[in-house]
């Protein structure tokens, strides 16, 4: 239950005095609608009025405070020109200028002959020194009123900053004294004030400087925040070890079979990660891992090898994938390997139907199917498994928790392991799989070929269609990918729908098309039809990103490249090259480049290493990009900034590891303390893994 000392910051933003039920629909909108979330929108910006000269000595493109005397007042003659009212100060004369003004309003707020206070960017238009629509317009008396330094607040349309500056004061003045829940050893350290002074002084900086991320007040808030992460994937992960498990502890005699005729030596990370696993199964705790590999890495092998383990120990084996497509292409690199050991691999997902559904249901019940690979069909309620001992989930993150343990249900202490391709930064991986442990493959079988990638002008597209049309006649087949599915007003690409039609003109029948807003079974027919060799080009979107593999494809051209993530053209990159002929990836691009696209571009020049290029990807676009709807199961938070807070990670996770070992229940006074920061950021769920909580 929330402490009663937080209540007051849980409150609706509507409760402060002043925000009607509008402005608390626009700050709920921006910012969400309790108190609490108005205290973690820290200013993007400020106005900076201590730079107060004369108009003569007035620097255009800074902000001035002056106080000028008002003149005369000059009305437009049409509404489309702007109201101007003429100021001086003895040293020169200074022009207001208002687009869309009021008169009224403007003829009572700077009265002829009056002496006003005027701040705002100074501008120089022709011979003229102005300022356009001043930030601030007061008496000489409220001079003192005036804040030097005021936060500018990322905003939403309908909302003011003088609306939401409001409130976030208000919100302020409700903070409650809290205990310290940090090591004060630590905080001296670094120089850190307690929580509530630097909440304060990152709501109140004395200029840009203070904006950095790195500067103290910020800092402070983010390991708070980073704080409460890491321990709350610590008490998850330790409430997982809490649940009964079971041994498994396989012979080796089927893990040998497979390994005498794998086509290829298995690498030291496959060798690692085996071992790693392994000692996972052999313990009573229930293993939770993940194997986090890059396209190519051999991760299907690796979890081949672990599901033979628990079937060695009289188990069963099951392995989850998030479309039809992607399973079958399980089963078509499982299923010979499985074969040389004598065991038979099965695959359900919702095509099955009657008499072949049913007996692949009675070969579970029965147990005579060992290995069963599927998409949500897996874990139905009609599904009973003989003795699941070990699951299997690829691409994790296209997968909700409850599916997992939906899977994991379906058997008794059922070890589980998920699988990414996705490249995600060291940083990321704490912070959204600190509940698993991780083996990581950090390394390729021998014999990987690499993918040949250049990077060409748009403009050079009709080369491009001719040297792909000399591939194809060569036997190659090849993808073609676009960003969007249908023409865009906002965005001036060519869509998949015309770049289809386009390449069906010159290369007929052979050529597909597969989107996201196609229905399922239309998608895995255009997928089937590729990787059956009945079509030669595939014209996509990024729909095929994730588990599409046709080692016969060793074309990859990616239109209007500079609007796709790093990762995701790495991603996509990692679909050809897959069997023994050399491939090429061409990236199209238009002009002009920001900065950000040309850096993406020359880096996948250089390297076809994911895990750099996750690293990379986050320096480029910074933690709160990645951390969108591109990678749904990773966390967003409000106040840490993984590309520049990476230390401030690591102390948090060694301070949570250290505070959960002396104080596993929380109970001290800097346990309570440290509960209470868990409700703060609203880790709930983590306090009731507490005996206590």
């Amino acid at each position: 239950m929330r402490p009663e000392v937080l209540f007051s910051l849980f409150k609706p933003v509507t409760s402060l005095t002043g925000i009607g039920p509008r402005t608390g629909k626009l700050i709920e909108r921006l910012v969400g609608p309790n108190l609490v979330d108005l205290l973690w929108h820290l200013p993007s910006g400020v106005i900076d009025r201590r730079y107060a000269p004369s108009v003569a000595d007035a620097r255009p493109g800074v902000i001035a405070t002056m106080t000028l005397e008002v003149g005369k007042h000059k009305k437009p003659p049409n509404k489309r020109l702007p109201y101007k009212v003429y100021c001086s100060d003895g040293t020169g004369t200074l022009v207001l200028v208002f687009f869309h003004a009021h008169e009224d309003y403007l003829k009572k707020a700077l009265p002829e002959g009056k002496t006003r206070v005027i701040s705002g960017k100074v501008e120089v238009f022709g011979k003229e020194i102005q300022i356009t629509h001043p930030d601030h317009i007061g008496t000489v008396d409220e001079l003192d009123e005036l804040r030097k330094v005021e936060p500018v607040y990322p905003l939403t349309a309908g909302l003011t900053l003088k609306m939401l500056g409001k409130a976030v004061a208000a919100a302020l003045e409700e903070v409650p004294a809290l205990d310290e829940w940090a090591d004060p050893a630590f905080v001296g350290r670094q120089g850190w004030r307690p929580w509530l002074e630097a909440l304060l002084e990152a709501h109140a900086p004395d200029g840009e400087e203070a904006l950095d991320p790195l500067m103290p007040a910020r800092a402070r808030l983010a390991y708070d925040e980073l704080f409460a992460n890491q321990l709350a994937l610590a008490l998850v992960r330790r409430n997982m070890r809490r649940l009964r498990g079971r041994v498994i502890s396989g012979d080796g005699r089927l893990r040998n079979k497979v390994v005498a005729v794998l086509p290829f030596q298995l690498t030291a990370s496959q060798e690692t990660a085996l071992g790693e696993i392994a000692a996972d199964m052999a313990d009573e705790a229930r293993m939770l891992r993940l194997l986090h590999g890059d396209v190519g890495s051999g991760k299907t092998v690796v979890a081949l090898l672990a599901m033979l383990n628990a079937i060695e120990s009289g188990g069963q084996a099951v392995m989850m994938a998030p479309t039809e497509i992607l399973a079958r292409q399980h089963l078509a690199t499982i299923e010979p390997l499985a074969n040389a050991a004598g065991v038979t691999a099965a695959l359900l997902t919702g095509r099955e139907k009657g008499k072949s559904r049913k007996a692949i249901l009675d070969g579970l019940e029965s147990g005579d199917t060992k290995i069963v690979i599927g998409t949500h069909a897996l874990f139905q309620d009609d599904v009973a498994y003989n003795n699941l001992a070990l699951a299997v989930i690829d691409e994790q993150h296209r997968f909700g928790v409850h599916q997992r343990l939906s899977l994991a249900g379906k058997g008794r202490a059922v070890d589980v392991m998920v699988m990414t391709a996705t490249p995600i930064p060291r940083t990321l991986m704490l912070t959204a799989y600190g509940d698993m442990d991780v083996s990581r493959l950090l390394d390729k079988p021998a014999g990987h070929l690499p993918v040949d990638t250049r990077v060409l002008p748009i403009e050079r597209i009709g080369e491009v269609t001719t040297a792909l049309a000399r591939s194809v006649a060569g036997g190659a087949r090849a993808f073609w990918v676009c960003p969007l599915v249908a023409e865009s007003e906002a965005l001036d690409v060519a869509p998949a729908e015309d770049r289809h039609a386009a390449l069906k003109a010159r290369f007929g029948d052979r050529v597909s098309l597969v989107h996201g807003r196609m229905k399922e079974r239309e998608k895995d027919a255009a997928m089937a039809a590729f990787v059956g060799g009945d079509i030669d080009i595939l014209v996509a979107t990024t729909v095929i990103e994730v588990g599409v593999d046709v080692p016969e494809a060793s074309v990859m051209v990616v239109e209007h490249a500079e609007r796709f993530g790093l990762a995701q053209l790495h991603q996509l990159r990692g679909r050809i090259g897959r069997g023994d002929k050399p491939a090429t990836c061409l990236l199209l691009y238009a002009q002009p480049l920001t900065e950000t696209a040309r850096a993406r571009l020359k880096i996948l020049r250089q390297t076809d290493d994911g895990f750099q290029i996750a690293e990379e990807d986050l320096r480029l676009r910074g933690a709160g990009e990645l951390l969108g709807s591109r990678q749904s199961g990773l966390p967003e938070f409000h106040l840490a900034d993984l590309s520049v807070h990476s230390d401030l990670l690591a102390a948090a996770r060694d301070h949570a590891t250290l505070v959960l070992e002396r104080d596993p229940e929380l109970e001290s006074k800097c346990g309570q303390a440290i509960r209470t920061l868990l409700y703060l950021f609203e880790r709930d769920a983590a306090v009731r893994n507490l005996r206590s909580g």
